[in-house]
């Protein structure tokens, strides 16, 4: 089994993003299976070409792609990703979408393919924080997770796939407003562990109600 993990270079003037600095520590294999590292752009679209190029190259049973969520306090497994890219702030290549199609005709969402629950469940059962979340945002994490699927459902349909959000280290929180949380890369990079074991091992889903009620 081989497993592709993306996580995204620095933006937004930050000069790290733990998604990546925290796939970095990744073991190279986990329960059995192949780990490929794999730095990606936070570009809107070229995101999802490097991906693809990737794919092409490992042809790995699963993708699960890492961002940067700073402002959340836990590992966030995304649950969906939705056909839209707006930008509060430009990408690393000046571009700033505004109520654009990610891909023009394409379904307005697609679901992870990736046993979700399971994944925050095995996380949090190793005393490290998680939720289930239904909102990828509207930037390039979300662009990159839309775009993956949107592959996977229409030309890789032997691979599953998803997305996972991270929040700042503590390093990048030093500078950020009171009650940003900041976690050190190790305990991040655990996390991904811990949510890739269930991955590995889990055949379907948790039945565990993981839900809002908001």
């Amino acid at each position: 089994m081989k497993i592709l993990v993306t996580g995204f270079d620095p933006f937004g003037g930050e000069k790290i993003n733990p998604a990546y600095e925290a796939v970095k520590l990744l073991p190279a294999e986990i329960c059995g299976a192949d780990i490929v590292k794999l730095e990606i752009p936070t570009v809107f679209a070229k995101c999802g070409d490097v991906v693809e190029k990737s794919i092409e190259q490992h042809n790995p049973d699963f993708v699960i792609c890492i961002g940067q969520a700073g402002g959340r306090s836990c590992i966030s497994i995304e649950k969906v990703a939705i056909n839209f890219a707006e930008a509060r702030i430009p990408d690393n290549e000046g571009y700033q979408p505004l109520d654009k199609a990610i891909v023009p005709d394409g379904p307005a969402a697609y679901f992870s393919t990736l046993p979700v629950k399971a994944m925050v469940e095995n996380v949090r059962s190793h005393g490290i924080p998680s939720h289930l979340s239904y909102s990828a945002g509207t930037f390039v994490c979300n662009d990159v997770m839309y775009r993956l699927l949107h592959m996977l459902s229409t030309k890789y349909h032997h691979i599953k796939g998803g997305f996972i959000h991270v929040p700042y280290t503590i390093e990048q929180a030093v500078s950020k407003p009171d009650g940003t949380a900041g976690w050190d890369e190790k305990t991040i990079a655990s996390g991904l562990e811990y949510a890739i074991e269930a991955v590995v091992l889990q055949k379907g889903d948790s039945g565990t109600a993981l839900g809002t009620i908001y």
